[in-house]
């Protein structure tokens, strides 16, 4: 399960990573105006998209989806955090697929928006990223909470030989 969990928070780092860089590219590509310039960043968008960031997104749901089968999915499946985390994570995977609608528009060359709405969408991902670690934070302190009353639970039932 260990490595389930190294895995999952391995893809995350590399998605999240593509997530924040991205939309910084959109800014510099937004920005240039040689030709030169845009078809260089459309083989940098291109290579983040398809080799980094899909597939790390795929790895992230599939890593996570294993720890649940693994053994988690009893211990968090009452607590409103997982949902609150599965919706960040649906709002996340629409955003990357908002991303690849941006990237077809560089590709295309029919972008229509400024450098400044891609500064703006640039800061998405940290917004999410800041909620997404609350609540893995979040998730050990009710856990640590709820084993104990577990535990507790238990000590309280005489043993039976």
């Amino acid at each position: 399960m260990l490595w389930f969990k190294a895995l999952h928070l391995i893809a995350m780092v590399c998605w999240f990573a593509g997530l924040f860089y991205l939309p910084r590219l959109y800014v510099y590509h937004a920005m240039s105006e040689d030709k030169e310039s845009r078809e260089r960043f459309k083989i940098m968008e291109r290579k983040l998209f398809y080799g980094i960031m899909t597939p790390s997104m795929f790895a992230t749901f599939a890593f996570g989806i294993g720890l649940l089968i693994a053994g988690s999915w009893q211990l968090y499946a009452s607590s409103g955090w997982l949902h609150t985390k599965f919706a960040l994570l649906l709002i996340l995977a629409l955003y990357h697929y908002f991303c690849w609608q941006w990237l077809i528009d560089f590709r295309d060359d029919v972008n229509q928006r400024s450098h400044i709405f891609y500064r703006w969408m640039n800061e998405i991902p940290v917004i999410f990223f800041s909620r997404y670690h609350y609540f893995s934070c979040r998730k050990t302190i009710l856990t640590s909470k709820r084993a104990a009353s577990i535990a507790a639970r238990f000590k309280k039932q005489p043993i039976r030989h």
